[in-house]
């Protein structure tokens, strides 16, 4: 039996039709997702952008609303130690503070007379983290005490940080130094003995050093004037900017008091503009270049005597 009907079968016109349909169907839906995803990663970077856009102005901001601090009471970047004058709280006259006895050099020691004109001027540099430093305060305390009592020198102490990147990334170097500047601002008479605690009771080289919270402390301790002032000095690092600009110019020279001397060491002691190169732990050869700088001076401002002339005698007329 036969039949008129045809299969429903595609002719291969219809065939390729449908097939270019559904390509371009298939590309029309990679076309949108190619848009969006550009959409969306455009949008992405423009969020980006502008959250660090924003966070570089925040940063901006807070560096231009915070003024840039400097302290006083420096002369040189260093503090003038003059005289040690009683505490001004409690009356008390200030310990001169006094090396350990198994320290070397206990001895006592000849005074430097002042110079004709001026006392000896002496500049000692120092970080509160380098042991050395540590060595020589504790060594010569005694004795330079002694000399600023009895006016025979002018010692001014300079807070440098060289030893920044030695403990574990806390900066206790410059942190310390910025510590030294806000003593000296707020409460310069309590400044000597400060400097003597930190450098007398050292963290050791590696390791994280005093917080903020406990330089304060130590301020406290040692009868600061102004307690709260001090310690919002500390704690809001007021002066860290200075300490490490102060050691930027001493490593650039000439230091205080010098011609041509640049920092090259912690702690550096420049007298008259000489640097001392001798032994940190022996008060007596420190005391013998003091005095030698002392006679220097002395021999070049001493004026000379002048010749007696011969004086003219008249002779009688005759």
């Amino acid at each position: 039996m036969s039949s008129d009907e045809t299969p429903n079968v595609p002719t291969p016109r219809n065939s390729r039709e449908a097939v270019r349909e559904k390509a371009q169907q298939v590309h029309a839906q990679q076309s949108r997702a190619r848009l969006m995803r550009r959409i969306i990663i455009g949008a992405i970077a423009v969020v980006a952008v502008g959250a660090i856009g924003t966070a570089v102005t925040l940063a901006v901001s807070a560096q231009v609303s915070k003024p840039q601090l400097s302290p006083t009471g420096m002369d040189g970047d260093g503090v003038i130690v003059t005289d040690l004058v009683p505490s001004a709280t409690t009356g008390d006259t200030l310990e001169t503070p006094t090396p350990d006895p198994s320290d070397a050099g206990t001895e006592e020691t000849p005074t430097p007379e002042p110079t004709a004109s001026e006392r000896v001027d002496i500049h000692i540099y120092v970080d509160y983290l380098s042991p050395d430093a540590g060595e020589f305060e504790r060594a010569n305390a005694r004795q330079l005490a002694s000399w600023i009592n009895e006016g025979a020198v002018t010692v001014s102490y300079h807070p440098v940080a060289l030893l920044t990147a030695s403990s574990n990334g806390t900066k206790y170097s410059l942190r310390a130094a910025a510590a030294a500047a806000c003593v000296a601002t707020h409460s310069p008479d309590q400044f000597y003995a400060f400097n003597h605690d930190l450098l007398d009771d050292q963290p050791k080289v590696g390791s994280d050093g005093l917080s903020d919270v406990e330089l304060a402390d130590v301020a406290g301790a040692v009868g600061v004037d102004n307690t709260k002032a001090v310690r919002s000095c500390i704690e809001d690092a007021d002066f860290v900017t200075w300490a490490k600009e102060a050691t930027t110019r001493a490593l650039d020279g000439p230091l205080a008091g010098s011609e041509d001397l640049v920092l090259t060491s912690a702690p550096m002691i420049v007298a008259n503009g000489e640097a001392y190169v001798g032994a940190l732990d022996d008060p007596a050869e420190f005391s013998q270049f003091v005095l030698t700088v002392a006679s220097d001076a002395y021999y070049q401002t001493a004026t000379p005597t002048p010749a007696p002339s011969a004086t003219p005698t008249e002779t009688p007329a005759k």
